[in-house]
C-alpha cells in the first residue's frame, strides 16, 4: 500500500485491493470494506478504488439501497494468488497455490494429506500434530497458524488449546528417594486413565491419589501406553549424567544450532529435526559436549559409524583412545561408542550397553526407531536421549512413537535455514517420460503386479533422459538414484559411471565416496544404500531414475543429498507417463512440499 503524500499518490494499488478481497474470501466489497482491511480513510480508498476503476483495473456497480461495490475487473487474477480456506469442523486447512513460507508453518502445525498438482494442498490437524508441535509455548503456536490463515477460527483455536493441555496432564518425575514416579493432574486421571491401561507389571502402586511408584525400566512401556490411550506423557526426571567426560566443541555453532543445544539441555530429551545439510550432527556434538557425561551414539550402518568417529575426532577435543565403534567389523567399546542398531539390539551385546553408565544415547537416524530391533535400544531411559533425523515420516504412521520413546521435536523452519542461506533450498522436478517404443508400452499394458511396477520403473528411456540431464548439468557433481540392481547395472554402463549398491564391498565403497566427497568423481549411480547412512556432501543434482514405490521419508531422504549451503539444489524426478508411477511421484514428493520445497512437473 502507499500513502497518499497530497500529490495524487493513491493510497492502494490493485495489489492490495486483490489482497483485500482473498483475506475477506469475497469477490466484490465497499469502499468502507477495503478501508477497513488495508489501513487508510474511506475517503482515500474510495478514490482510490475510483481511479483503478477509470484504469479499467477495477469495476463498480451501484446497488439499490446500498453503497457502492467495487470488483476486479480481470476476475481470473483472484485465483492467480495464494488462498487458504479453514473447515474447523474437519480440522483441515486447504491452501490453493499457497506460498513456501505458507507451506513451510503449516507443516509445523498440520499434516500434508493431499496434493492436486502444484496448486492445491489439502492439510489436516490430528491430535498428535498438536502433541508434537515444536513450541516451547502455545502462544508460540498459535501465532504461527494465525500468520497464514485469513481469519481467526476460535472453534479451531479451542480444539487446539485442549489438545495442548491434555499433553501436559501426566508427568514422569524423580522423586526425592530416587525412584520414579508418575503424576496425574486429579485423582479423576490417575484412577480413569493410568490405572486402567497400566497394571502391575508398570506400577508398584500409589503413592498418593495423583502420584505412583513406577517399576524401574519400565518408564518407556508407561509411555507407549498412556500415548496410545491418548494421553503424551512429560518426561521431567533427573536423568543420569554418566560417567563423566572431559570434552569440549572446537567447532562454531550457528545461531539455531546453539538454540538446539540449549533446548535440548532444558528437557534432557528431543529430536533435532531439519534438513540434511543443517549441520545437526555438529550440534549434537554440542549437545555431547554439555552433557559430558560417557556417550553411546546409535547409527544404522558401519558407513555412519565410521564417518561419525571421524567427526567426533574433527570437531571435539576427545583423542582418538576414547572413541570407538561397535557393529559387525569392530568392537570397541570406549567412553564414546558408536555403534550400530543392530548389534546394539542383539541379546548377546546389549547387556554391555545397558551397564555401562552412558550419561548421552544419541539415535541417529531416530527414523528408525518404531521398528521392532530398533526399539529395544530405546528402552535406555534413564539417559540424556537425542534422536537426529531429516524427516520423522513413516509409511506405517508411527513417526510420534519416535518423539515418545526418545523426546519431543526440537527444530527449526526449513524455511528458515533456506532464507538464511544455511541450506540450499531445492527445487524438485517431476519428469513424465514416454515410453522408449509401442513394444515396451505393450509389455507393460500385458503385464500386472510387480512385473508391470518394474516394467515402468526400470523403462528404458529413462536412461537416455538421464543422459540428457547430466550433460545439461555438465562439470556438477551428480547422483544418480535405482532401486532395482540390474537397471543400476545398465545405467552405470551406459553412462561409464560406477555403481554404488548393497553388494559393493565395504573397500570399494570407502574408495568411491572418498573420490566423491573430494571432486575427483563427477556422477555416481546409487541403489537404496544411499538413501541414509551415508553423508554427501558435494551433490548438486540429484536424478531419482527408480524408487517411487518407496516410502515418503525415501523421497525426502534422496532430494536431501543436494540441500547443502550455496548453490542451486535440483531433484529431477522420473515417471514412466500414463502408468502408476506418475501419482507415485506426487505422492512421494508431498512431504517436501509441506516442508516448503517448490515441486514442479514437466511431461516430456
Amino acid at each position: 500500500m502507499t500513502d497518499d503524500d497530497g500529490d495524487g499518490d493513491p493510497a492502494l494499488d490493485l495489489g492490495d485491493f486483490l489482497d483485500a478481497l482473498r483475506r475477506e474470501e469475497r469477490p466484490v466489497a465497499t469502499a468502507s470494506e477495503v478501508a477497513r482491511l488495508v489501513g487508510c480513510t474511506q475517503a482515500e480508498a474510495d478514490a482510490a478504488l475510483s481511479a483503478l476503476t477509470e484504469a479499467d483495473d477495477a469495476g463498480r456497480v451501484d446497488v439499490s439501497d446500498d453503497p457502492v461495490v467495487f470488483y476486479p475487473t480481470e476476475w481470473s487474477r483472484l485465483a492467480d494468488g495464494e488462498r487458504v480456506v479453514v473447515f474447523p469442523d474437519r480440522r483441515e486447512i486447504v491452501a490453493h497455490r499457497p506460498t513456501q513460507f505458507t507451506r513451510a508453518r503449516l507443516s509445523q502445525v498440520a499434516r500434508l494429506t493431499d496434493t492436486t498438482g502444484h496448486q492445491g494442498y489439502r492439510y489436516v490437524v490430528e491430535p498428535a500434530d498438536v502433541w508434537n508441535a515444536p513450541f516451547e509455548d502455545l502462544a508460540d503456536l498459535l501465532v504461527t497458524l494465525r500468520s497464514v490463515l485469513p481469519r481467526r477460527d476460535e472453534g479451531l483455536e479451542a480444539w487446539i488449546e485442549d489438545q495442548w493441555e491434555r499433553a501436559r496432564l501426566f508427568t514422569l518425575r524423580s522423586h526425592d528417594d530416587g525412584y520414579t514416579v508418575l503424576t496425574a493432574e486429579t485423582p479423576e486421571l490417575m484412577g480413569n486413565v493410568a490405572e486402567q491401561h497400566l497394571g502391575e507389571a508398570e506400577l508398584h502402586g500409589p503413592v498418593d491419589d495423583t502420584t505412583a511408584w513406577v517399576r524401574e525400566g519400565e518408564e518407556a512401556s508407561i509411555k507407549r501406553a498412556l500415548y496410545e490411550a491418548g494421553y503424551p506423557v512429560r518426561d521431567e526426571r533427573d536423568l543420569e549424567t554418566g560417567d563423566p567426560l572431559d570434552v569440549d566443541l572446537t567447532a562454531e555453532l550457528r545461531d539455531y544450532q546453539r538454540d538446539w543445544v540449549d533446548r535440548f539441555l532444558d528437557r534432557s530429551a528431543g529430536v533435532l529435526v531439519g534438513p540434511p545439510g543443517s549441520g545437526k550432527t555438529v550440534a549434537a556434538l554440542g549437545i555431547l559436549a554439555a552433557v559430558g557425561g560417557e556417550t553411546l551414539v546409535l547409527v544404522p550402518s558401519r558407513e555412519l559409524a565410521r564417518q561419525w568417529h571421524d567427526e567426533i575426532l574433527a570437531h571435539t577435543t576427545l583423542a582418538a583412545e576414547q572413541v570407538g565403534e561397535y557393529h559387525g567389523g569392530t568392537k570397541q567399546l570406549r567412553p564414546v561408542t558408536v555403534a550400530t542398531y543392530h548389534v546394539a539390539g542383539m541379546d548377546r551385546h546389549r547387556s554391555l550397553f545397558d551397564d555401562r553408565e552412558w550419561g548421552l544415547v544419541v539415535f541417529d537416524e531416530a527414523h528408525h526407531m518404531p521398528s521392532p530391533v530398533h526399539r529395544r535400544a530405546a528402552d535406555l531411559q534413564s539417559r540424556h536421549r537425542l534422536g537426529l533425523t531429516a524427516s520423522p515420516v513413516r509409511e506405517d504412521d508411527a513417526e510420534t512413537e519416535i518423539f515418545t520413546l526418545v523426546g519431543p521435536p526440537i527444530g527449526t523452519d526449513w524455511d528458515a535455514l533456506f532464507d538464511a542461506g544455511h541450506v540450499a533450498e531445492p527445487t524438485v522436478e517431476l519428469r513424465f517420460v514416454p515410453w522408449e517404443d509401442d513394444d515396451e508400452r505393450n509389455a507393460w499394458a500385458s503385464a500386472d503386479g510387480h512385473e508391470r511396477r518394474l516394467l515402468a520403473a526400470t523403462n528404458p528411456a529413462k536412461v537416455d533422459e538421464v543422459r540428457r540431464l547430466l550433460a545439461t548439468h555438465e562439470g556438477e557433481q551428480t547422483l544418480v538414484f535405482v532401486d532395482y540392481l540390474d537397471q543400476g547395472e545398465t545405467v552405470a554402463a551406459a553412462l561409464d559411471v560406477p555403481f554404488l549398491s548393497g553388494e559393493t564391498p565395504h573397500y570399494e565403497r570407502e574408495r568411491l565416496l572418498g573420490a566423491f566427497r573430494d571432486g575427483r568423481l563427477e556422477t555416481l549411480a546409487v541403489s537404496r544404500v544411499g538413501d541414509e547412512g551415508i553423508d554427501l556432501p558435494n551433490a548438486e543434482v540429484a536424478v531419482v531414475a527408480s524408487g517411487l514405490g518407496g516410502s515418503r521419508r525415501q523421497g525426502a531422504q534422496r532430494a536431501g543429498r543436494t540441500m547443502r549451503p550455496g548453490g542451486e539444489a535440483l531433484v529431477y524426478v522420473l515417471a514412466t507417463q500414463g502408468t502408476g508411477e506418475e501419482e507415485f511421484a506426487r505422492n512421494r514428493t508431498r512431504h517436501l512440499a509441506g516442508k516448503g520445497v517448490r515441486v514442479r512437473e514437466t511431461r516430456l
